[in-house]
């Protein structure tokens, strides 16, 4: 037996033969453990990784990945697994970030997102170990603590959930809920891990601006579900366990063996895993107490978590869509299909969509009222066009002519009646509150627009509603408790039930599934809808006409006029005509769009509910009434009340989409007025004590100097008195009772010399002078001289005008 003796190696220390110490050093601990991994214990070879992860450069870090995960055996390589899942896709708390998928791009750090997307290939070296651990049958503890809401409250209650994913791992402990774990395999770990990171991971910061469908997390997500869910061909089996090895053929399918043990594990467990993660945030209870405006929000996604789950659902059409003809029809459940036949017909009706459903209801109820939402309507139209990601897809149509969805759609439409009606109505009201003349959120109802309007799309959902509210005289003999969603057995395809072909028993029992027994259905297509949609009608008609009015004025600027204001040359009109919004960052183009989105969207909603033209002429000839006789815009819609005027909802409609608005003026004190963008802040108020000093000291002699009745009298009068307030045009009852009566003394206002305005009409005035040889001395005589006259004459005109006034 040979002697051993220790050799120091950095920060591990490492057993080796005597005769093996005259060898060279090994520059790092993992090349010493790589080197002999028989000998190795597995804590040394993750503490090795550990010290490699902090001192080695990330290519270096990877590349030694790499050769462990083909040169170790599986015993060791469990150890690691845990830990370098979490170094990858960052700690489930968000305290880790791990290697910051979402925020790598290959245009910014090229090198390093190459690696990466290497690395995480589903062909690349981590799906390698994770089907080698997969083939040793070993485990991995997951906390239920972090599993979406609904699912960790049934876990928690011990009450298994629906989904099959849970199915036979879940560790229940003693002491009830606390400390309750998952027993997942190597994939089901991985892939928990890598949807959670989009989700538990913080919020990207405002700042950092990563374009969503740039980043390596997206780009995975993307080739992961290409990978496991195939539209031609069939699911790739695992890759083989060696190296250089090939993959054994799946064994054939016995009606005895259940689809979970079959070649489409890996698939259904991914799929079902994205959509546990991405989706199961609320539950049919939880909707409904959602509903209540007291409630507090429990989960609120982000937009580029709303990103990801429309990628999912279009690579789920896609998948689901690349049945055969023969395979898609009602006959083809009688017969014997294959596992993956059988769960591309189940997958969006058992798995996604009550899911989607309530995912959708909270987007549509508690997102942002600005252009982010734009997300959320995507995804949504993603999902209620099918036939655009089918194989046997049309080429899309002009914009006028779009194409016609066929009637084998029409199944897909009653079976998701609510994603159309009751997601279109909450549409509607959302817009009803939008300013319409923003570009951005006239395209979103544009887009809505458009894809309702598609020729027999809107014939289709009539026709699901007419079979919803049929009455249930043909099916009395059902018992509502039938009105439910499928129940789930412990496999992922427990034999599915007979098909029904009482399509209105379909369409009852989807709506029912989603919505209770005790729902209140509002028709899409019913007189509540066909209200809100005209109410949209008459404003898109008026943002229209507000986007006009918005470039009328902007073309009658001047091209200076910017500079001009910035000077005080320009009028001080601070009121301004219309209320801010991004057409006056944008520009004639953005005028332009919104016109034209306003224009379609308002032909297709005329198209879709058979609006007549004189109903919309009307809207166009009601314009006229928002004018008055001297062009001025009216005010809001409003009621005077006790305390002043209160906006009414139709006032507060017309505030949102700039139809109207309050003419906003200053009513106070001139000199307490807030400081304008032309003036120096620090002058104005030094200007300010000034003057008060001077008008607290010399009250009494300017007022005797205001009350004489020559020239003198009327000079002082000129300067240091100002117009009533009686004057003034007053909105307010309010401030009309408070002001009535009040007037001020006569005083001296030194305000106009803090103006940027001033001071540059002086220096240039002094520049000028000095073109022509006056000094600065002579010429402020001069201009002092300039300005008696002028007040003078001024003073003449004034008192002048007084005479005359009746």
């Amino acid at each position: 037996v040979a002697e051993w003796r220790i050799l120091p190696l950095r920060r591990a220390t490492l057993w080796v033969p005597q005769w093996l110490a005259k060898k060279p050093v090994f520059n790092s601990p993992l090349e010493a453990a790589m080197a002999f991994p028989h000998l190795q214990q597995p804590s040394f070879l993750l503490a090795s990784l550990k010290a490699d992860s902090i001192n080695k450069p990330f290519a270096q870090q990877c590349q030694d990945l790499v050769k462990v995960i083909e040169d170790f055996p599986a015993k060791e390589l469990h150890t690691i697994f845990p830990w370098l899942v979490e170094s990858i896709f960052g700690s489930l708390d968000g305290v880790l970030i791990g290697w910051n998928l979402r925020c790598l791009q290959g245009r910014v750090n090229p090198v390093e997102y190459g690696i990466v997307m290497e690395f995480l290939d589903p062909g690349g070296p981590m799906m390698k170990l994770v089907y080698k651990l997969q083939a040793e049958d070993y485990k991995f503890d997951f906390p239920v603590s972090y599993l979406p809401g609904p699912v960790k409250a049934s876990i928690q209650e011990c009450i298994l959930p629906d989904s099959p994913l849970y199915h036979n791992k879940v560790q229940f402990t003693p002491t009830g809920g606390l400390g309750l774990n998952l027993a997942l395999n190597p994939f089901e770990y991985y892939i928990f891990f890598f949807a959670l990171s989009l989700i538990t991971q913080k919020p990207l910061p405002v700042s950092l601006h990563v374009r969503t469908s740039d980043c390596a997390y997206f780009i995975l997500v993307d080739r992961y579900l290409s990978w496991f869910l195939p539209t031609e061909g069939s699911v790739p089996p695992p890759l083989s366990s060696s190296p250089g090895g090939t993959s054994p053929s799946p064994p054939p399918r016995t009606p005895a063996m259940p689809f979970a043990s079959y070649g489409l594990h890996h698939t259904t467990n991914a799929f079902c895993g994205f959509v546990e993660m991405w989706l199961h945030h609320y539950s049919l209870e939880m909707y409904q107490k959602m509903q209540s405006p007291h409630a507090k929000e429990s989960f609120t996604p982000t937009e580029e978590h709303v990103l990801v789950v429309r990628l999912l659902l279009k690579h789920l059409h896609a998948f689901a869509n690349s049945l055969k003809p023969e395979q898609a029809s009602p006959s083809a459940h009688s017969h014997a299909t294959s596992p993956l036949e059988e769960f591309k017909r189940a997958a969006v009706p058992r798995f996604v969509q009550q899911k989607l459903y309530l995912f959708l209801q909270h987007c549509f109820g508690h997102w942002p009222l600005d252009a982010s939402f734009r997300a959320v309507l995507e995804m949504w139209l993603s999902y209620l066009q099918p036939w655009r990601y089918a194989p046997d897809k049309q080429a899309p149509g002009s914009d006028s002519q779009p194409r016609c969805v066929s009637e084998k759609w029409a199944p897909f439409v009653q079976e998701n009646l609510l994603m159309y009606t009751k997601l279109f109505v909450g549409f509607l009201n959302r817009a009803l509150r939008t300013d319409l003349v923003s570009p951005k959120h006239a395209l979103m109802v544009f887009r809505v627009a458009k894809v309702f309007a598609q020729p027999n799309l809107a014939e289709m959902i009539q026709k699901g509603e007419q079979l919803f509210l049929e009455p249930e005289l043909v099916i009395s003999h059902r018992q509502h408790r039938l009105f439910t969603a499928p129940t789930f057995t412990g496999s992922f395809l427990s034999p599915w039930p007979p098909a029904v072909t009482d399509a209105s028993f379909k369409v009852k029992n989807h709506v029912y599934s989603l919505e209770g027994q005790d729902c209140k259905y509002t028709p899409m297509f019913g007189p509540e809808a066909r209200t809100l949609v005209l109410r949209l009608a008459q404003l898109i008609t008026q943002a229209k006409h507000t986007a006009k009015s918005i470039s009328d004025q902007c073309a009658e600027s001047p091209a200076g006029h910017s500079f001009l204001s910035w000077l005080g040359f320009s009028s001080m009109d601070t009121n301004g005509s219309y209320p801010a919004n991004d057409l006056d960052e944008m520009g004639q183009d953005s005028v332009r769009k919104t016109d034209e989105y306003l224009e379609k969207a308002l032909e297709y909603l005329r198209q879709i509910f058979r609006l007549s033209e004189a109903q919309l002429r009307q809207f166009t000839l009601a314009l006229g009434t928002t004018q008055d006789e001297n062009g001025k815009k009216q005010l809001p819609d409003c009621i005077v009340g006790e305390d002043g005027l209160i906006l009414t909802p139709l006032g507060r409609y017309q505030i949102i989409n700039g139809l109207r608005r309050f003419e906003i003026e200053y009513q106070g004190d001139p000199e307490l007025q807030p400081i304008r963008s032309y003036e120096i802040a620090s002058l104005v108020r030094t200007l300010f004590r000034l003057s008060s000093a001077i008008n607290r000291r010399f009250a009494g002699q300017m007022a005797a100097l205001c009350s004489r009745d020559d020239f003198l009298g009327s000079f002082c009068r000129y300067h240091l008195t100002e117009p009533g307030l009686a004057s003034r045009h007053l909105l307010s009852p309010v401030v009309r009772r408070q002001v009535a009566g009040y007037t001020r003394g006569p005083r001296l206002s030194l305000r106009f010399l803090g103006s940027y305005r001033t001071l540059v009409s002086l220096l240039l005035a002094f520049l000028v002078a000095s073109l022509f040889c006056v000094g600065p001395l002579p010429c402020t005589l001069l201009l002092t001289l300039g300005y008696v006259l002028y007040a003078s004459a001024m003073t003449l005109l004034t008192e002048r005008g007084k005479l005359h006034q009746p």
